[in-house]
């Protein structure tokens, strides 16, 4: 990962592309199949992914989005 991707709190589709090795599409897909964290919709058709999410749910073994939110919600309990 370098720098200039994360330097924001909020990364478009083509860096969160870059960090997980996957083209956009691929990432598109994975959002449509509900297999990637949930996004944030920041305009017309524009979205963006929360770093903090992506950087979780990697680290949570790129797990579905059902299962991100259930383990988000477990961790920030404890």
């Amino acid at each position: 990962m370098t720098s200039d991707v994360m330097t924001g709190q909020l990364l478009t589709v083509q860096e969160v592309a870059r960090i997980c090795s996957l083209s956009k599409r691929q990432i598109f897909r994975l959002r449509s199949a509900g297999l990637i964290c949930p996004c944030v919709k920041v305009g017309q058709g524009a979205i963006r992914f929360r770093q903090s999410d992506i950087e979780k749910w990697i680290s949570y073994g790129c797990c579905s989005q059902k299962e991100f939110i259930a383990r988000k919600g477990a961790n920030s309990e404890v």
